[in-house]
C-alpha cells in the first residue's frame, strides 16, 4: 500500500458483503458493478444457466438450411470448424470473464472510452432482443396452429410475457434450477422426434444428401458453412456477460465444457445433425423454415410435441432476455445518467420484443443482424489481441475500466467503429463475394487494426490520477468500501476516490457513471498532471480525447 495523503477522508473499509448490496444482487446480478467472488456460482449452477442455449430451433434450422444449400457433408464439415474456433474462443473469453468480473459494457470502457464503449450494449441488448423475437414468434406460432382460439397477437403477447419473470431473479436465484429441470425434456424430446421420424419415413440417406441444384457460393461449401456459423460471434459477448459469474479456480473446466468445446459440440453439432434428419425426414430439403420444422414436430408428437416447442423457446429465451435486459439497464444508466432497476429492464424489452413481433420483422431482421454482426465480429477480435497482448493488466493484474480513470473516446474505439462500419459496407454492396466473406474480413481487420494501435492505444487510454482507494487496502477482492454517493459498500477493484468532493471520498463504479461532476474533476486532474483541483468546477475540460 502506498502512504495515505492526509488530506483525504479515511475509507470506510469492511470485509463483509453489505446486506443491501446482497439483496439487491438477487435481482440486479452486480450488472452494473464487478461481480464479488462471494457472488460467484458454482460449476453445475453456472452450467445449467449457460446451457439455456443449448436448445433453440435457430440451430436446427440454421443447419438444415445449409444442408439444402451445399449439402450434408459440407454442413458438417462446417460445423466441426464453427465447434474448433468457437471452443476456443469461448475458453479464452470465459477465463477472461472469471478473472476479471466485468460485463462487456464495464471491459468495453477500457477497448473504447468512457463514452465511446456505448455502442457496445446497446449493440448486444438490440442483438439479444432480436433473438428473442425469433425464438418468441416460433412458440407463438406453435401455439397458434396447434389451439387456435385466440388473435396472433395475443399469442405473441403470451409467448413474451411466459419468459419475463423466469430472468426476473437473475442467474443465481432461477435461472440455473429452472433450465435443469428442463434439459432432459428438451433432449429427450429430440431423441424421440428421431426416433419416431426413422421409423415412420425413410431416412437412409440423410447422410449423404447433395442439393438437387449447385448454389453460385463465393466460396467452397464447407467453408461458406463455417462462416454463416461465425456470423453468430455474439455467443463471445454473452460468454462475458455469463462467464463472470464463474470462480477463478473452476477456469479450466469451465472453459472446456460450460464455455467451451463441450458447449459447442452440442449446441452446434448435435443440433446441427438433429435438424438436418428432422429436415429430411420431413421432406423439407427445398423449402426448409422454422415453423415448417416446428409444424413437424408437434404433427409428429402432437400435445407432447407442442410441449417440446414451448420447451425449446422457453429455455433459450432466459438467456436472451437476461442479456438483453442487463445491457438494457447498462444502457439506460448510460444514457439517461439514471437507474433502471433491472425487473424494469426485463420488462422494457419485453416491451420491445411484443412490439417487433408485430411488425413485418423478417424483412429487416436479418439486414440488421448482419450489419449489427460487423460490430460484433470486430468486438471479438479487438477483445481477444487485447486479452493476448495485456497479460498482465493495466494495474494490479487487471484491465482498467473505471470511467474516471480512461479517456472519454481511445484509440480503439475509431478502429471498432471503421472496421465495422467497412465490413457493413462489404456485406451490402460487396454481392455474393462481400455476403460470404463479409464477416471473417471484419473480424481480421479489427485485430489487425487494433494490434497496430495497441501501443498508442494503451498510453492515450488512461488518464494521470493519484489516489486510487486499491492502493490502501491489503485485498481488492476482499475488501468492501463504501461510496459515499449511494451509501453502499463494493468491492476496492471498482472503487475510485471523488475529486469533485472535499477530501474525495470513495466512489464505485455505477455512481461514478452517473456523476458528470466526477467525471470533469477526473479529467481536469488528468490535465493538471495527476494532481486533484482545488476546485474542480472552476477549471474546465478542454481538448481531452
Amino acid at each position: 500500500m502506498s502512504t495515505l495523503d492526509r488530506s483525504l477522508d479515511p475509507l470506510h473499509v469492511s470485509y463483509a458483503d453489505d446486506p443491501r448490496v446482497v439483496k439487491e444482487a438477487a435481482t440486479e446480478d452486480y450488472t452494473t458493478h464487478v461481480v464479488p467472488l462471494s457472488w460467484r456460482s458454482s460449476k453445475k449452477s453456472l452450467s445449467m444457466s449457460w446451457y439455456s442455449l443449448v436448445s433453440g430451433m435457430f440451430y436446427l434450422v440454421t443447419a438444415a438450411t445449409l444442408a439444402a444449400v451445399v449439402g450434408t457433408v459440407d454442413t458438417l464439415i462446417g460445423i466441426v470448424l464453427a465447434c474448433v474456433a468457437f471452443g476456443a474462443l469461448g475458453y479464452i473469453f470465459s477465463g477472461y470473464a472469471a478473472k476479471t468480473g466485468l460485463t462487456v459494457a464495464l471491459i468495453s470502457q477500457r477497448l473504447f472510452g468512457a463514452s465511446g464503449s456505448i455502442v457496445a450494449p446497446l449493440i448486444l441488448a438490440a442483438t439479444s432482443i432480436y433473438y428473442a423475437v425469433f425464438e418468441s414468434s416460433m412458440i407463438a406460432h406453435a401455439f397458434s396452429a396447434s389451439i387456435g382460439g385466440l388473435d396472433i397477437r395475443v399469442w405473441y403477447a403470451i409467448a413474451v410475457v411466459m419468459n419475463l419473470p423466469l430472468v426476473m431473479g437473475g442467474i443465481r436465484r432461477w435461472m440455473d434450477k429452472y433450465n435443469a429441470a428442463l434439459l432432459p425434456v428438451y433432449w429427450g424430446g429430440l431423441i424421440l422426434v428421431i426416433i419416431l421420424a426413422a421409423t415412420r419415413m425413410d431416412t437412409s440417406a440423410w447422410l449423404a444428401h447433395t442439393p438437387q441444384q449447385a448454389a453460385s457460393l463465393a466460396a467452397p461449401g464447407w467453408l461458406y458453412a463455417f462462416f454463416i456459423y461465425l456470423g453468430v460471434l455474439v455467443l463471445m459477448m454473452f460468454t462475458m456477460d455469463f462467464a463472470r459469474f464463474g470462480k477463478p479456480r473452476d477456469t479450466k473446466i469451465n472453459g472446456i465444457a460450460t464455455f467451451g468445446p463441450v458447449f459447442y459440440v452440442f449446441v452446434y453439432l448435435a443440433n446441427g445433425l438433429i435438424g438436418i434428419f428432422i429436415a429430411y425426414a420431413a421432406g423439407l430439403a427445398g423449402g426448409i423454415s422454422s415453423t415448417a420444422i416446428v409444424d413437424f414436430i408437434v404433427t409428429l408428437l402432437g400435445g407432447w410435441g407442442l410441449f417440446l416447442v414451448w420447451v425449446t423457446q422457453a429455455r433459450i429465451n432466459t438467456a436472451n432476455f437476461y442479456v438483453a435486459s442487463t445491457n438494457m439497464e447498462a444502457l439506460w444508466t448510460r444514457l439517461f445518467r439514471t437507474r433502471l432497476p433491472r425487473v424494469w429492464a426485463v420488462l422494457l424489452c419485453g416491451a420491445i420484443t411484443y412490439v417487433f413481433m408485430l411488425t413485418d420483422v423478417l424483412s429487416y431482421l436479418l439486414v440488421a443482424l448482419a450489419w449489427q454482426g460487423a460490430f460484433i465480429a470486430s468486438w471479438v477480435s479487438i477483445m481477444l489481441v487485447h486479452i493476448i497482448f495485456s497479460a498482465g493488466g493495466d494495474k494490479n493484474d487487471l484491465p482498467e475500466f473505471r470511467p474516471g480513470r480512461l479517456a472519454r473516446f481511445t484509440l480503439g474505439a475509431w478502429v471498432w467503429i471503421g472496421s465495422s462500419v467497412l465490413g457493413a459496407l462489404f456485406y451490402q454492396f460487396g454481392g455474393a463475394f462481400g455476403a460470404t466473406w463479409s464477416t471473417p474480413l471484419t473480424f481480421a481487420l479489427g485485430a489487425l487494426l487494433y494490434a497496430a494501435a495497441f501501443k498508442a492505444q494503451s498510453r492515450a487510454a488512461l488518464l494521470r490520477r493519484a489516489n486510487d482507494p486499491r492502493d490502501e487496502v491489503e485485498d481488492i477482492w476482499e475488501a468492501r468500501i463504501r461510496c459515499h454517493a449511494c451509501d453502499h459498500s463494493y468491492i476496492a477493484v471498482e472503487m475510485d476516490r471523488d475529486p469533485s468532493q472535499t477530501g474525495q471520498p470513495a466512489i464505485c463504479t455505477a455512481c461514478a457513471g452517473l456523476s458528470k461532476e466526477y467525471l470533469a474533476a477526473c479529467r481536469n486532474e488528468h490535465l493538471s498532471g495527476g494532481i486533484a483541483a482545488a476546485d474542480p468546477a472552476r477549471q474546465p475540460v478542454q481538448g481531452l480525447r
